[in-house]
Protein backbone atom coordinates (compact mmCIF):
# COMPACT_ATOMS: atom_id res chain seq x y z
CA UNK A 1 0.00 0.00 0.00
CA UNK A 2 1.67 3.38 -1.08
CA UNK A 3 1.42 5.93 1.85
CA UNK A 4 -0.67 9.38 1.05
CA UNK A 5 0.41 12.03 3.57
CA UNK A 6 -2.52 13.17 5.34
CA UNK A 7 -3.79 16.56 5.02
CA UNK A 8 -3.83 19.03 7.50
CA UNK A 9 -5.03 22.88 7.68
CA UNK A 10 -3.90 25.48 9.57
CA UNK A 11 -5.82 27.95 10.37
CA UNK A 12 -4.80 31.21 8.15
CA UNK A 13 -2.43 29.24 6.13
CA UNK A 14 -2.17 26.91 3.54
CA UNK A 15 -2.81 23.05 3.97
CA UNK A 16 0.30 20.95 4.25
CA UNK A 17 1.16 17.41 4.35
CA UNK A 18 2.00 15.49 7.20
CA UNK A 19 4.39 12.06 6.98
CA UNK A 20 3.57 9.18 8.17
CA UNK A 21 6.03 10.08 11.11
CA UNK A 22 4.13 12.90 12.12
CA UNK A 23 0.67 10.77 12.41
CA UNK A 24 0.12 10.20 16.07
CA UNK A 25 -2.90 7.81 14.78
CA UNK A 26 -0.02 5.84 12.73
CA UNK A 27 1.55 2.93 15.05
CA UNK A 28 4.61 3.43 16.44
CA UNK A 29 7.70 0.75 16.82
CA UNK A 30 9.66 1.39 20.05
CA UNK A 31 11.84 -0.20 21.92
CA UNK A 32 14.00 0.41 25.24
CA UNK A 33 16.47 3.21 24.12
CA UNK A 34 14.67 4.56 21.57
CA UNK A 35 13.83 8.58 21.83
CA UNK A 36 9.87 9.78 20.89
CA UNK A 37 8.09 13.18 21.06
CA UNK A 38 5.21 14.47 23.87
CA UNK A 39 3.60 17.27 23.15
CA UNK A 40 3.81 19.24 26.42
CA UNK A 41 7.28 17.05 27.62
CA UNK A 42 9.43 17.09 24.54
CA UNK A 43 11.68 14.15 23.93
CA UNK A 44 11.81 11.30 26.09
CA UNK A 45 13.85 8.05 26.49
CA UNK A 46 11.81 4.99 26.25
CA UNK A 47 13.48 3.06 29.41
CA UNK A 48 11.25 0.12 29.92
CA UNK A 49 8.40 -2.14 27.90
CA UNK A 50 6.85 -4.51 30.87
CA UNK A 51 3.29 -6.60 31.12
CA UNK A 52 2.03 -5.47 34.66
CA UNK A 53 -0.35 -5.53 37.02
CA UNK A 54 -1.56 -2.80 38.94
CA UNK A 55 -4.42 -2.98 42.03
CA UNK A 56 -5.97 -6.05 40.50
CA UNK A 57 -6.66 -5.36 37.41
CA UNK A 58 -5.79 -7.18 34.24
CA UNK A 59 -2.25 -7.62 33.03
CA UNK A 60 -1.33 -4.83 30.38
CA UNK A 61 2.08 -3.66 28.81
CA UNK A 62 3.29 -0.28 29.77
CA UNK A 63 5.70 1.82 28.87
CA UNK A 64 8.33 3.91 30.91
CA UNK A 65 9.70 7.23 29.44
CA UNK A 66 12.02 9.51 30.83
CA UNK A 67 11.78 12.95 29.64
CA UNK A 68 14.99 14.66 30.98
CA UNK A 69 13.87 18.47 30.02
CA UNK A 70 11.46 18.34 32.61
CA UNK A 71 12.65 15.82 34.74
CA UNK A 72 10.02 13.34 34.54
CA UNK A 73 9.02 10.01 34.15
CA UNK A 74 5.90 8.35 32.90
CA UNK A 75 4.50 5.29 32.96
CA UNK A 76 2.12 5.39 30.21
CA UNK A 77 -0.25 2.07 28.91
CA UNK A 78 1.30 1.25 25.87
CA UNK A 79 -2.21 1.44 24.11
CA UNK A 80 -2.47 5.55 25.39
CA UNK A 81 1.32 5.66 24.43
CA UNK A 82 0.74 5.25 20.55
CA UNK A 83 -1.58 7.84 20.78
CA UNK A 84 0.21 10.69 22.89
CA UNK A 85 3.61 10.23 21.33
CA UNK A 86 5.05 10.11 17.94
CA UNK A 87 8.60 9.56 16.67
CA UNK A 88 11.13 12.45 15.84
CA UNK A 89 11.53 13.89 12.89
CA UNK A 90 14.38 12.93 10.67
CA UNK A 91 17.28 15.35 9.21
CA UNK A 92 15.26 15.38 6.34
CA UNK A 93 12.36 16.62 7.76
CA UNK A 94 14.31 19.35 10.20
CA UNK A 95 15.91 20.61 6.91
CA UNK A 96 12.66 20.54 5.54
CA UNK A 97 11.21 21.83 8.41
CA UNK A 98 13.55 24.69 8.23
CA UNK A 99 13.14 25.62 4.05
CA UNK A 100 9.38 25.39 4.78
CA UNK A 101 9.40 28.26 8.04
CA UNK A 102 11.46 30.71 5.74
CA UNK A 103 8.93 30.45 2.80
CA UNK A 104 5.80 30.52 5.06
CA UNK A 105 4.21 33.77 4.98
CA UNK A 106 0.72 33.55 6.54
CA UNK A 107 -0.32 35.91 9.73
CA UNK A 108 -1.79 34.49 13.12
CA UNK A 109 -5.76 35.90 13.62
CA UNK A 110 -6.21 39.20 14.93
CA UNK A 111 -8.74 37.79 17.38
CA UNK A 112 -6.60 36.89 20.28
CA UNK A 113 -9.23 34.22 21.61
CA UNK A 114 -9.05 32.28 18.30
CA UNK A 115 -5.39 32.63 17.79
CA UNK A 116 -4.64 31.23 21.47
CA UNK A 117 -7.28 28.73 20.51
CA UNK A 118 -5.54 28.07 17.14
CA UNK A 119 -2.24 27.68 18.36
CA UNK A 120 -3.26 25.46 21.50
CA UNK A 121 -4.72 23.17 18.93
CA UNK A 122 -1.74 23.23 17.08
CA UNK A 123 0.61 22.83 19.81
CA UNK A 124 -1.45 20.06 20.93
CA UNK A 125 -1.43 17.77 17.21
CA UNK A 126 2.16 17.67 18.35
CA UNK A 127 3.06 18.38 14.74
CA UNK A 128 6.43 20.24 14.44
CA UNK A 129 5.36 22.22 10.99
CA UNK A 130 2.57 23.13 12.67
CA UNK A 131 4.94 24.46 15.70
CA UNK A 132 6.96 26.41 13.60
CA UNK A 133 3.97 28.49 11.89
CA UNK A 134 3.29 29.38 15.42
CA UNK A 135 6.30 30.13 16.27
CA UNK A 136 6.84 32.22 13.36
CA UNK A 137 3.29 34.01 13.60
CA UNK A 138 4.03 35.27 16.99
CA UNK A 139 7.63 36.24 16.38
CA UNK A 140 5.82 38.54 13.71
CA UNK A 141 3.01 39.66 15.44
CA UNK A 142 5.36 40.54 18.47
CA UNK A 143 7.69 42.96 16.22
CA UNK A 144 4.20 45.08 16.15
CA UNK A 145 2.63 44.75 19.14
CA UNK A 146 2.99 43.84 23.05
CA UNK A 147 1.87 39.78 23.28
CA UNK A 148 -0.69 38.45 25.56
CA UNK A 149 0.09 36.46 27.88
CA UNK A 150 -1.04 33.04 26.08
CA UNK A 151 0.83 34.20 23.29
CA UNK A 152 3.66 34.33 25.17
CA UNK A 153 3.26 31.16 26.41
CA UNK A 154 2.44 29.66 23.26
CA UNK A 155 5.45 31.36 21.37
CA UNK A 156 7.53 30.16 24.45
CA UNK A 157 6.57 26.14 24.03
CA UNK A 158 6.62 26.17 20.11
CA UNK A 159 10.37 27.88 20.41
CA UNK A 160 11.03 25.19 23.11
CA UNK A 161 9.60 22.24 20.99
CA UNK A 162 11.09 23.00 17.85
CA UNK A 163 14.55 23.98 19.18
CA UNK A 164 14.69 20.82 20.68
CA UNK A 165 13.30 18.67 18.19
CA UNK A 166 15.80 20.30 15.41
CA UNK A 167 18.74 20.09 17.88
CA UNK A 168 17.89 16.25 18.30
CA UNK A 169 17.16 15.44 14.30
CA UNK A 170 20.10 17.31 12.74
CA UNK A 171 22.65 16.73 15.87
CA UNK A 172 23.15 20.16 16.77
CA UNK A 173 23.53 21.46 19.87
CA UNK A 174 20.61 23.89 21.57
CA UNK A 175 22.24 26.77 20.82
CA UNK A 176 22.43 26.11 16.83
CA UNK A 177 19.46 24.54 16.85
CA UNK A 178 17.97 27.80 18.07
CA UNK A 179 19.92 29.81 15.33
CA UNK A 180 18.62 28.14 12.57
CA UNK A 181 15.21 28.47 13.81
CA UNK A 182 15.65 32.37 14.49
CA UNK A 183 17.12 32.75 11.18
CA UNK A 184 14.34 30.86 9.18
CA UNK A 185 11.86 32.90 10.94
CA UNK A 186 13.35 36.11 9.84
CA UNK A 187 14.61 37.37 12.93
Amino acid sequence: MKYRPKNVTIPGSATIAVSATLRKENPIDIKPGDSVHHPQHGIGDVLSITTRSFYGQAEAVYTEVHFKRDGLTLTMLESELKKTVRQLISAKEAKQLLADLEEWSGKPSGQWKARAKAHQAALDRANPFEYARVFKGLVQLEENENLRAQDRAHLNQSAALLTEELAFSLGKTSEQARKLLVRASGQ
